[in-house]
């Protein structure tokens, strides 16, 4: 049997479904929260024991560790002298420098330099470029009419020089 309902369930019916969507997923948001919240709290306390683990290592290697380095304070008591250390020698850093110099170098990139792409152009190229097509064509017509004009020039001198021929011989005739 089912209990009567409170005013809170009444008035999420009245409310429609969407409403009760809503409300459904911001419950399980608080739940999702909650759990993360739980997962946060547990693993802050394992932290805590851990770094206290890690603390008392680090200070037991630290008592262990405990001698004196002299570098740069120079003891009077001779014992003090023995822990003194010697002095450091620089590394040498002169041929690192010089690779590194030698590979910064820029390698040129066009050995040879074409003077005819860096001089200035005239201000007709343009001009000049789109009309030697042209000019190709026309100059293969003037070759034709040259040669042509040659053949009529030669066709006419045989044609003198047949006459000529033709003249010289009735001339010969005639004088013997």
């Amino acid at each position: 049997m089912a209990a009567p309902r409170g005013g809170v369930e009444a008035a999420e019916e009245a409310a429609g479904p969407a409403l009760g969507r809503l409300e459904e997923e911001a419950r399980r948001r608080r739940e999702r929260l909650r759990a993360l919240r739980q997962r946060t709290l547990q693993n802050k306390d394992n932290g805590e024991r851990e770094n206290k683990q890690l603390r008392e290592d680090e200070e037991e290697e630290t008592i262990k560790h405990k001698e004196l380095k002299l570098r740069n304070y120079e003891p009077e008591d001779e014992e003090l002298k023995k822990r003194k250390m010697p002095k450091a020698k620089p590394a040498p850093v002169e041929d690192t420098v010089k690779e590194q110099l030698e590979a910064a170098k820029p390698e040129p990139i066009i050995d040879e330099v074409d003077l005819a792409n860096l001089a200035p152009r005239k201000p007709d190229w343009d001009l000049k470029r789109d009309v030697a097509k042209k000019l190709e064509k026309l100059e293969k017509r003037t070759q034709r009419a040259i040669a042509e004009l040659i053949r009529e020039r030669l066709k006419g001198q045989e044609e003198d020089l047949a006459s000529a021929v033709g003249s010289a011989k009735q001339e010969g005739s005639d004088s013997d």
